[in-house]
């Protein structure tokens, strides 16, 4: 027994010569990953529990120093480490060391192997997986969060501590500890999104919709906004305040125009007596903006109500190809033609519209 952590650091020298045996020295190392189960079976001790960890821990220093062979020796490493779960099953062991011991080879070694909490479970009760969360925590906390915008530099440290969390928080299903994961990386949207989601889903509205609103601020109407909105909204519904969920349209319309979050205000008052004045404030807003992305926008908000208006709009659809005509005065020609022939069969509207001067 005393022997198999020399036959290992042997065949990992080996294994990187230039005219080595690989086959012979994999060979040498599965031998010893069989010895060590067959010793589980025949003496359950604590000496054996030690040297199953000397192993692993040989192993992981294999997987990153081996320009060869990683794959192989993550996957021996991880079934070695299977062992080693057994044995802490079978022998008694001190919680509180084995936690450490179980983070250090993680954070020592970030390639491999990857640790299973719950095949520790047992071994570690309660006492060890509070002292392992309560190291973890301490040491992921002061990681700087990656701001929005920015290209995340994950180096090794980085990588391990994030895995290590991750497996924590899904083993003890705490959402705390999920969203402190996923709120050290802001660098899109979609992350303030995740976040957002996690808190709407366990009941914490209050926390979601102020991630929401974060989210807003940070993409500026990009990207997951359109998402972000969806869900203010949803949340804003589903607690009775309508008024919350129009003004959050309101505002990212104004911040930065787009027909889909028009579409939703339309959605959310177009049966009320609020729909016209708002519908009349969007309108002025784009006039007012003139910019390229707001004519666009315009445009396309002129021909959704010239799909869905009703007789007395008439008019009003009109008007505001008049203020289109002066907004673009190039383009407009060409779009008017496109107006005509999408409702060619509509002689009331282009009888209205040759009586305007269109």
């Amino acid at each position: 027994m005393d022997s198999l952590p020399a036959t290992v650091a042997s065949a990992l020298a080996e294994a990187e010569g230039e005219a080595t045996d690989w086959p012979a020295q994999w060979q040498a190392l599965t031998a010893v990953s069989v010895e060590l189960q067959s010793l589980l079976v025949t003496d359950p001790s604590p000496r054996l529990l030690a040297l199953i960890e000397q192993i692993v821990t040989q192993l992981a220093d294999g997987v990153t120093t081996s320009r060869r062979h990683r794959v192989e020796l993550a996957d021996l490493a991880h079934r070695v480490l299977g062992t080693h779960a057994r044995a802490c099953a079978q022998t008694s062991t001190d919680p509180v060391r084995l936690a450490d011991w179980l983070l250090d080879l993680q954070l020592e070694h970030p390639e491999a192997p990857d640790v299973s909490l719950a095949a520790y479970g047992e071994a570690l009760d309660d006492e060890g997986l509070a002292h392992y969360r309560r190291r973890a925590v301490e040491l992921f906390e002061p990681l700087p969060v990656i701001g929005f915008g920015e290209t995340g530099r994950y180096d090794r440290a980085r990588w391990a501590l994030l895995r290590v969390m991750e497996e924590l928080a899904e083993y003890t299903e705490d959402v705390d500890l999920q969203l402190l994961v996923l709120s050290k990386d802001l660098s899109s949207g979609w992350h303030y999104l995740q976040v957002a989601t996690v808190l709407r889903d366990n009941g914490r509205s209050d926390e979601a919709l102020e991630w929401v609103e974060r989210g807003l601020r940070a993409v500026g109407g990009r990207g997951a906004s359109l998402r972000l909105i969806d869900l203010a909204v949803e949340e804003h519904l589903r607690r009775g305040a309508p008024q919350r969920a129009v003004a959050v349209c309101r505002e990212a319309f104004l911040a930065r125009p787009s027909l889909d979050v028009y579409l939703k205000l339309r959605a959310l008052v177009v049966h009320t007596d609020e729909w016209p004045p708002l519908r009349a404030e969007l309108v002025h807003h784009l006039v007012q903006d003139a910019s390229r992305l707001a004519v666009e926008v315009y445009r396309r908000i002129v021909e959704v109500e010239l799909a869905r208006r009703g007789i007395e709009e008439q008019e009003l659809v009109v008007e505001w190809l008049q203020q289109l005509r002066g907004l673009q005065p190039d383009a407009f020609a060409d779009y008017l033609e496109h107006i005509k022939s999408r409702h060619v069969a509509d002689r009331e509207l282009l009888d209205e519209l040759s009586r305007r001067g269109f």
